[in-house]
């Protein structure tokens, strides 16, 4: 089966097919660095990331670019407002630049915690002024752009296909709704591409004046060409991105270069807290270090966002937490219990017994990835190969290439603990400790040892063939 995926900009599912065979060009809009990343934009980026990996699995060789954006997104998302940047410095009463700084090194610290695979490079959009105002001289000198004092805006009625991807017309777009009303402006549609104001911290001397920045959708446009050309195979973003910058994308990058920016555009949805939307003001968005202050791990973290379809809504609360903490340990102990068989201990008398599981197991869950990444049913046979392995089903031999077979699926999953576990000393003469205390009945030392190392992530397990344990 093919890798078939839902395109927004045609409305339908697609076979996926690059423009390169084998290769893979792919962009993801990153975060805008005045705020620690929270849960919801972690939703986004760990799509990107289950993505890319899936790719890499089917054998691709993935070209991965996500930015940084450090200057020039407003808070209204469209031609007005503050800089986000520039209203967290003095919130802050920080330097812009030192803003930028310090939460970029929180997001990729957060990137490492969550298992998420590095990109080919995070470029800055304060690094790429030079490519942009290539692009807009242009538009400008191809007629899709003009000046009017510092600025510079692109003229939507000059590109007749702008509203392809969002469905939105031109004709019906109304003013003040995240499009800025400006006298200067040919269109109340227009958006900008350059902006003068010369109060404006973040500034470079341009052709336009001495006092300009960049408009926020044209940072992307750049560095995208810059870093993997004129066309790519997918852009992704959240379902927020659509409109209006990804449409503003779509028709500075097309009327400059001619061709088709980007074949396939993908879009995660929302992620809603407690069943409704997110905001500081509610005081529930929540960052990594809220999800560790409440005992949940990085990896547990990444499994809840994940195991949901990223079309599909996804509701964070503690108790669907808990409740993917409590399904990862599973996995693990999948682990475990194919390790322990296929090494000998619990096999069944046939060494092949189980082999048809593990090879339906892996059809199905290739089957649902190929679906348009649809991680959550392809999380079911890896839960049956579980049950499988409770029953004593598997022999050695189907043991090992179940194991084999978890640890290709982990390569696109990121979650499960498939490392081969090890005791260090100490942790192995409490064990034996416990096991003296148990044979002389000091149950109540038995019982401390227990829950000692279980303070320490180590879970116990009596079994008729001894103690076996693994790391919670």
């Amino acid at each position: 089966m093919p890798f078939v995926v839902y395109n927004s900009l045609s409305k339908s599912k697609e076979p996926f097919r690059s423009l390169e065979p084998g290769v893979v060009r792919m962009y993801n809009c990153g975060p805008t660095v005045y705020n620690r990343p929270h849960v919801g934009n972690y939703r986004a980026f760990l799509f990107a990331d289950t993505l890319r990996r899936w790719l890499e699995y089917s054998g691709y060789r993935v070209e991965q670019v996500m930015n940084i954006t450090d200057v020039g997104h407003l808070t209204d998302d469209a031609d007005d407002g503050e800089d986000k940047l520039e209203k967290q410095a003095r919130k802050e009463k920080l330097d812009p630049w030192q803003i930028s700084r310090k939460v970029a090194e929180q997001f990729f610290a957060d990137l490492r915690a969550l298992g998420v695979r590095p990109a080919k490079v995070y470029p800055k959009a304060s690094e790429h002024i030079a490519e942009m105002v290539e692009i807009i001289e242009g538009l400008i000198a191809k007629g899709h752009a003009y000046a009017v004092g510092g600025d510079v805006y692109f003229d939507v009625k000059s590109f007749p296909r702008y509203g392809k991807l969002s469905g939105n017309r031109v004709e019906d777009l109304e003013a003040g709704s995240r499009i800025a009303v400006r006298e200067e402006k040919r269109n109340p549609e227009d958006f900008a591409l350059w902006k003068s104001d010369p109060a404006h911290i973040m500034k470079w001397a341009t052709r336009f004046g001495p006092d300009g920045f960049p408009g926020w959708h044209i940072e992307c446009s750049a560095m995208a060409r810059k870093h993997l050309g004129d066309r790519l195979d997918i852009h992704t973003g959240g379902e927020d991105n659509i409109f209006p910058h990804h449409e503003c994308e779509i028709a500075q990058s097309e009327s400059f270069t001619g061709q088709p920016f980007a074949t396939f555009w993908m879009h995660s949805k929302f992620l809603q807290v407690d069943g409704g939307k997110m905001s500081k003001s509610l005081g529930n968005t929540y960052t990594l270090d809220d999800v560790s202050a409440r005992g949940y791990t990085p990896r547990q973290l990444r499994f809840a966002l994940i195991r949901g379809h990223y079309r599909a809504p996804l509701n964070f609360t503690w108790d669907a937490m808990k409740d993917a903490a409590s399904s990862l340990e599973n996995l693990d102990d999948l682990v475990v219990r194919l390790r322990r068989i296929s090494n000998g201990e619990g096999a069944a008398s046939d060494p092949n017994a189980g082999a048809e599981a593990v090879a339906a197991a892996r059809a199905e869950f290739e089957q649902h990835l190929n679906d348009d990444l649809n991680v959550a049913p392809a999380l079911a046979p890896l839960f049956g190969l579980r049950t499988k392995a409770l029953e004593g089903a598997f022999g050695s031999v189907a043991a090992k290439h179940a194991l084999e077979f978890v640890g290709r699926a982990n390569e696109v999953l990121g979650v499960i603990a498939v490392e081969e576990q090890s005791l260090d000393a100490r942790i192995d003469a409490l064990i034996q400790e416990r096991q003296a205390a148990r044979k002389s009945k000091d149950f109540r030392r038995a019982d401390e040892i227990r829950k000692q190392l279980d303070a320490e992530g180590i879970v116990l397990e009596d079994t008729p063939k001894g103690v076996v344990w693994k790391r919670r």
